[in-house]
C-alpha cells in the first residue's frame, strides 16, 4: 500500500495505480468538483494519472499557483488540436507552459502569418466549447511508434525515452499527442487565452536542425489578470528601448552588421558622458588599460576558453598557418592577466584593480540577438582585481556597495546572485569548493540577500 499524508496529518492508504482523482473524492465531492491537479511529495500530476509513490499529499485548486502551468500545458494541447484541424500537415514537435503562458512548435512548409494566428485562435475556441476530456492512456513502446508514425519530431522523442519510462499519451477529442501531463479534466477550463506571437526556432534548440514555427500564446484564470498581462505587453513594447533609441535618435542597427549597434552623434553624446561619470568614480582606486583585440589561440588554450568556449568566438584565420588559429576576445580576463604578469608586484600594491572600456566580441546565435540586450559586439565597464585571499571578503563587500550604488544613480534596483560551478568547467573540484567557499562567506558577509543559481556559474568560475 502507499502512504499520503493529507494537510491535516490525516492518512490515507491507498493500492499502487490508484487514480489521485478518486483519493481526492474520497476526501470530499465539492474539492474535487474543484480540484485542478495534486501534488505528491511536491510533484505535481493531473487527476487521471496513477499514483505510483507516496508522502505530503495535497489538492491543487485554482487557487494554488501551480495550478496555472497546468491549465497552460493544457493550453498548448488545445492549440495544437486548433492547428492541426486547419492545417493537417502540420508536424508537431513541443508545447510545455512557460513563465506566463505556453507555446508549440510546428514543422510547416510556410511560416504562420498574423492571418493564421486570428483562424487559429478562433478553432481553439471551438475545441474549448466542446469540452473535449483529457483522456490518458499508457501504452508500450511500439504502441507510441505505431500511433506517431507520421509525426517524425514525435517519434525521435519516443526514441530518447529510457526502457523503464512510462509512456503516456493524452487525446483531446481528434488530437493524441505524446505527453507526461499534467493536464486539467477537460478543454473547457480554458476560457482566458491569447495567441500573442509566432516565431522560427530551431528543433530542439539545435541551429544545425530543421527550423519550426514556434506559436506563443498566454492563458490565466481571470479575464483581469488576462486583460492586466495584455496591457503590460502593450506597454513593454511602447517602451521598447529599439523603439526609443530609433524615435530618439540614439542608435541603429542595420543588416550587414548583425549584433553590433550603429551610435549616433546624439546616442555617441550619451555614451560618453555615462563613461565619463564611470571614470570620475574610479579616477582614484582603479587603473584603466586597454589591450589588444586579437590573440592566438595560445592564450586561450590556456585560459580554457580554446576548449570549452570557442563555439562563441570569432576565429580569425591565419595566412601564415592556413588554420584560423587566433580570436577577436570575447572577455578580457586572460589580457588582464598577461598585462599583470608582464612585472613584479608587491603585496602591498593589492587589491590591483584593472578596468577598461575595451570592445568585445561573441559570436551569438542570429535568433538570440535582441536590441542592446543581446549583441555580438558590445563594450563594457570591466574591471579585473588582484587581491590576496585574506582580502576577498573586503573587496566583495566593497564592489558589491559600488556596482549597485552606481545603478543607484539611474533609479536602478539589481538582484544579486550567485553562480555555482556549471557542468563544463575547468579547474579541479578542490579549486571550486575553495573559490566558491570564499565568495559565499564574502556574500553572506555583506548581510545582502542573494539568490543561489546552481550551475549557473562560469566554466573558469563561481
Amino acid at each position: 500500500m502507499i502512504i499520503l499524508t493529507l494537510p491535516d496529518g490525516a492518512i490515507r492508504e491507498v493500492a499502487p495505480g490508484t487514480l489521485a482523482r478518486d483519493v481526492v473524492a474520497s476526501i470530499g465531492s465539492r474539492l474535487l468538483r474543484d480540484a485542478i491537479a495534486v501534488s505528491i511529495d511536491g510533484e505535481v500530476q493531473d487527476l487521471m494519472t496513477p499514483i505510483r509513490r507516496g508522502g505530503a499529499f495535497t489538492v491543487i485548486t485554482e487557487k494554488d499557483p501551480r495550478s496555472l502551468a497546468v491549465l497552460r500545458h493544457s493550453g498548448a494541447h488545445i492549440l495544437a488540436t486548433a492547428v492541426r484541424r486547419l492545417r493537417p500537415d502540420a508536424k508537431i514537435g513541443f508545447g510545455p507552459a512557460i513563465d506566463d503562458g505556453f507555446y508549440y512548435d510546428f514543422e510547416v512548409e510556410q511560416p504562420f502569418t498574423p492571418e493564421d494566428l486570428a483562424k487559429f485562435e478562433d478553432e481553439m475556441r471551438k475545441v474549448v466549447a466542446e469540452k473535449y476530456p483529457f483522456v490518458r492512456e499508457e501504452v508500450s513502446r511500439g504502441e507510441a511508434l505505431k500511433r506517431f508514425a507520421d509525426d517524425p519530431l514525435k517519434l525521435e522523442r519516443i526514441e530518447d525515452l529510457g526502457v523503464d519510462e512510462v509512456i503516456s499519451t493524452y487525446t483531446d477529442g481528434p488530437f493524441i499527442d505524446l505527453c507526461r501531463g499534467p493536464h486539467v479534466p477537460d478543454t473547457s477550463y480554458l476560457k482566458n487565452f491569447k495567441l500573442v506571437n509566432t516565431a522560427p526556432a530551431y528543433w530542439r534548440g539545435d541551429v544545425k536542425r530543421q527550423q519550426l514555427q514556434r506559436i506563443y500564446a498566454t492563458a490565466w484564470w481571470k479575464k483581469e489578470d488576462l486583460d492586466a498581462y495584455l496591457f503590460r505587453i502593450e506597454e513593454a513594447k511602447r517602451r521598447d528601448h529599439r523603439v526609443v533609441g530609433r524615435q530618439l535618435d540614439l542608435f541603429m542597427f542595420h543588416q550587414f552588421a548583425p549584433g553590433a549597434v550603429f551610435w549616433t552623434e546624439r546616442g555617441t553624446i550619451v555614451v560618453n558622458a555615462i563613461n565619463d561619470y564611470l571614470r570620475e568614480l574610479q579616477r582614484e582606486d582603479y587603473h584603466e588599460i586597454k589591450t589588444p583585440l586579437l590573440f592566438n589561440k595560445g592564450l586561450w588554450e590556456i585560459s580554457g576558453h580554446w576548449g570549452k568556449y570557442r563555439e562563441n568566438m570569432f576565429l580569425v584565420l591565419d595566412n601564415e598557418t592556413g588554420e584560423h588559429d587566433f580570436s577577436l576576445k570575447p572577455m578580457n580576463c586572460p589580457s588582464h592577466y598577461l598585462l599583470y604578469q608582464s612585472k613584479k608586484h608587491s603585496y602591498r600594491e593589492l587589491p590591483l584593480r584593472y578596468c577598461t572600456y575595451d570592445v568585445l566580441h561573441r559570436n551569438e546565435l542570429s535568433g538570440a540577438l535582441s536590441g542592446l540586450t543581446r549583441v555580438r559586439q558590445f563594450q563594457q565597464d570591466d574591471c579585473h582585481v588582484f587581491l590576496m585571499e585574506r582580502q576577498i571578503t573586503e573587496e566583495v563587500h566593497r564592489l558589491m556597495e559600488f556596482i549597485l550604488g552606481y545603478y543607484d544613480t539611474f533609479g536602478l534596483k539589481a538582484t544579486v546572485k550567485f553562480a555555482t560551478r556549471p557542468e563544463v568547467r575547468v579547474g579541479t573540484d578542490e579549486m571550486w569548493d575553495a573559490a566558491e567557499a570564499a565568495l559565499r562567506a564574502a556574500l553572506d558577509a555583506t548581510g545582502r540577500e542573494y539568490e543561489l543559481k546552481e550551475g549557473d556559474g562560469a566554466f573558469y568560475g563561481p
